[in-house]
């Protein structure tokens, strides 16, 4: 692969002039059967690279463990886009914000209590340079002074948003190049951010999604020599619960890329495909409130979400088309679809009541968070005993995120961190009884200061002033549901339950899992976790990729939280549903 240069005008490939046309396709919320064909559609639009982020919380879920396989493979996801003929930009963090758990950074990171994040606390450091270790190792053949893909990569993510320790960048770059980064470095930012979050003597580019001859003239200003980039030509917009589902038209979409490419300037649109959050992935923000984000990253893509070109693949392709060469053939036809309809779930276990058969608990004088257990995703069961009768009033310190509160296993309410709730009054109907709490981690913050966002119960619990002492903390991560015990029943449980059902496909296709009647919880299709349904919406179906799928009988789970469908039916259907898009 040809070697990527900068010079006083613009981009240099093995010396001449080169105009970087890409677009974001994070391997990680793409099953990797998947990913030959999303990159072939990238170059069919007209798109010479592709841009990726690194999940470092994924890639190392603890210190001494490192992952780099299945859906992790990023190696053979290169080796995919050099066959397809593209380039790669490589955006390793450590910290990379992408509406992703935390922001991709570690929770175990966050078992130190007064830990800080993204700066030069010795701690975070070496953690950060383990990690480039790990992962930069066995990328370093895929580098394109070694002849591979990965033209350029990226230092930290947005910094001037989040600081303007120049000496913490310093370090991050000196990482990158100690463990063989012999490529350009880049950084990107917002455009207000452009000088807190730039590197003397690093290519500064700028992230934004309108007015981009304004923005590129100030960042021709900051820069008065060297290539013009956009690293994040925002598209379309990610969706959160109890909102919108955010698109934007493909024609004014595509007249802000025409004025982008007229400029003469490089750009990598955001995202290109988006992909989804399966499992407990999605991230959160907190701008005095907090706000978690939907399992779905469609992001009004130029493909969406199960990899089918829409409108806005079309627009972008005949932009290109003036610019630059674009393949002469046709724009790729939708994939196949299948439906299954009223897909009974006719076995059931009660979470509350197995819990303690899937995983151990801890004792401790107070909850001990997730951090403290260890854990990354999923839920937490606090126990302990009821001192009292009569009425009580519970108060938490702080949830994170959102605490179902039973008391001898029926539902007394839920505590929202979304609300700013803290306490909630019930009546106690002897002493001796009881009481426990499901947390459910909705997604740890990625953006700002509430990065520092751990989970579970904080600080103490009172119960009519006085603190409750003597606690049982149960991890309930759910990442295999091996062991749930499985049970025929008649009647729809109520509270906490996965049900479990099987249906027939004569050969696998995409679908969309639809939980009409359902309320709020998680789902697996053969152990393949979807992620978050929540009938708030606005997402209303789950991607289900063909590869999850098999020939003959197949397997569905659904974790509800509080009230199945009466008939305790899912369908799957040949279109998505992903919301409205007015308020």
């Amino acid at each position: 692969m040809p070697v990527l240069q900068t010079d006083k005008a613009g981009f240099l490939l093995d010396g001449h002039p080169f105009r970087i046309l890409s677009g974001g396709l994070h391997y990680f919320r793409v099953h990797p059967d998947q990913w030959a064909d999303r990159l072939q559609k990238a170059r069919l639009m007209g798109l010479n690279t592709v841009e990726t982020y690194v999940p470092w919380n994924l890639h190392q879920p603890r210190p001494d463990a490192w992952r780099m396989d299945g859906g992790l493979d990023l190696p053979r996801f290169l080796d995919l886009a050099a066959a397809e003929g593209l380039h790669v930009l490589l955006r390793p963090g450590p910290y990379i914000c992408a509406e992703w758990e935390g922001g991709g950074l570690p929770s175990w990171l966050l078992a130190e209590p007064d830990i800080a994040l993204r700066t030069r606390d010795p701690r975070f450091l070496a953690a950060v340079d383990d990690y480039f270790e790990r992962l930069l190792t066995p990328l370093r053949p895929y580098l394109a002074s070694q002849g591979g893909p990965v033209l350029a990569v990226q230092v930290e993510n947005e910094y001037g948003a989040y600081g303007d320790d120049t000496a913490y960048m310093e370090h991050i770059a000196d990482s990158l190049r100690r463990c063989g980064i012999d490529v350009p470095l880049f950084t990107c930012d917002q455009p207000v951010d452009l000088e807190r979050g730039a590197l003397p003597g690093v290519l500064a580019t700028a992230n934004f999604g309108s007015r981009s001859a304004h923005h590129l003239a100030d960042l021709r200003a900051q820069r008065p020599e060297g290539p013009l980039m956009t690293s994040e030509f925002w598209i379309g917009w990610f969706d959160r619960w109890g909102a919108r589902h955010v698109v934007r038209d493909p024609q004014e979409a595509a007249q802000e890329l025409d004025e982008l490419l007229a400029t003469g300037a490089s750009v990598n649109f955001y995202m290109f495909h988006g992909g989804t959050n399966f499992g407990f992935t999605n991230g959160a923000n907190d701008k005095h409130t907090y706000r978690p984000t939907v399992t779905s990253y469609d992001y009004d893509s130029p493909l969406d979400e199960a990899g089918d070109p829409t409108a806005k693949y079309t627009a972008f392709r005949d932009v290109i088309a003036k610019y630059a060469p674009v393949p002469a053939e046709p724009v790729p036809a939708p994939g196949p679809k299948l439906a299954v309809p009223a897909v009974a779930l006719t076995e059931s276990a009660g979470l509350l009541s197995c819990a303690a058969a899937l995983t151990p608990g801890t004792d401790a004088p107070r909850p001990l968070t997730m951090e403290e257990l260890e854990q990354d995703f999923g839920f937490v069961l606090y126990e302990t005993v009821l001192p009292l009768e009569g009425p009580a009033l519970l108060e938490v310190g702080q949830v994170r995120d959102r605490a179902q509160v039973f008391v001898d296993g029926q539902p007394v309410g839920v505590l929202e961190r979304e609300n700013h709730e803290r306490s909630l009054a019930f009546h106690a109907q002897r002493a001796g009884g009881r009481l426990q709490i499901l947390v459910e981690n909705q997604g740890r913050v990625n953006y700002g200061q509430g990065i520092h966002d751990r989970k579970g119960l904080l600080g103490n619990v009172l119960l009519n002033g006085r603190e409750l002492v003597g606690w049982t903390s149960r991890p309930l991560p759910l990442t295999t549901l091996e062991g749930v015990p499985f049970a025929p029943t008649a009647a729809t449980p109520v509270g906490p339950t996965l049900h479990r059902g099987i249906f027939e496909v004569a050969g696998p296709a995409d679908t969309y899992l639809h939980l009409d009647g359902w309320t709020k919880g998680n789902a697996w299709v053969n152990g393949f976790p979807l992620g978050r349904y929540w009938s708030r919406g606005p997402q209303k179906s789950l991607y289900v990729p063909a590869p999850v799928l098999r020939t003959g009988a197949n397997e569905v789970v659904v974790l509800e939280l509080h009230s199945a469908h009466r008939a305790r039916t899912v369908d799957f259907r040949d279109t998505a549903d992903l919301g409205p898009t007015e308020e």
